[in-house]
């Protein structure tokens, strides 16, 4: 089991990054949450993280805090229907905080907003976390992300609004809906929008 990496941040992007560690190469995927408090490439960077080995992949996923590890297992381990990908897409779309009070007051339409969870599988949260949260330590592209698929440039835009698509479509979201839902993010948020504030807005819009 590999717990964690130290080592040197080589490339990162919304979804994954690659890191240094004496001398080998490690591709990691991440979530928003992680991504959004990266140190700038060339810097070291620990990050704890999780080994999922499947028949085709051995796939590491990462985090910055205990708090992000201990959610994602818990929803991979705990909840009927969630994989490794949409526990991601959970931590990319709400915060820690903001997932704890919704399971605790049962509010289903916050959390089926998140990218990937349906009504049902809200509803399954709920009931199979609300009592294994009280005690639940939470506080206050690997191929590459888009498998089977490039990421064509949107015209007229720079480099933000070709890695938000990918990020987009590494979470499940389809290549037309993630250029359509990038060009209105940039529309209503402006040219000094963010990569994160793109797609989270993205993932707001395609709830």
């Amino acid at each position: 089991m590999i717990t964690f990496l130290r080592g040197k941040l080589v490339e990162s992007l919304p979804t994954q990054v690659v890191m240094e560690v004496h001398g080998v190469g490690y591709e990691v995927l991440v979530p928003l949450s992680s991504y959004d408090r990266l140190p700038a490439a060339g810097t070291e960077v620990l990050l704890l993280t999780h080994l999922a080995i499947r028949e085709d992949a051995h796939l590491l996923y990462g985090f910055l805090t205990a708090a992000e590890r201990d959610l994602f297992r818990l929803l991979i381990h705990t909840v009927s229907g969630i994989g490794p990908k949409i526990a991601l897409g959970v931590l990319s779309g709400m915060s820690i905080a903001s997932f704890r009070s919704a399971v605790a007051a049962g509010d289903v339409k916050a959390l089926s907003s998140v990218q990937g969870v349906g009504r049902k599988t809200a509803e399954r949260i709920v009931v199979e976390l609300r009592d294994k949260l009280g005690g639940f330590g939470l506080v206050g592209s690997v191929p590459s992300p888009v498998s089977g698929g490039s990421v064509a440039a949107i015209p007229g835009e720079d480099t933000r609004g070709v890695d938000a698509v990918a990020a987009l479509m590494a979470l499940g979201v389809k290549p037309a809906e993630a250029h359509d839902s990038v060009r209105a993010a940039l529309a209503m948020l402006g040219a000094e929008a963010t990569v994160e504030q793109l797609i989270r807005a993205c993932l707001r819009r395609n709830a």
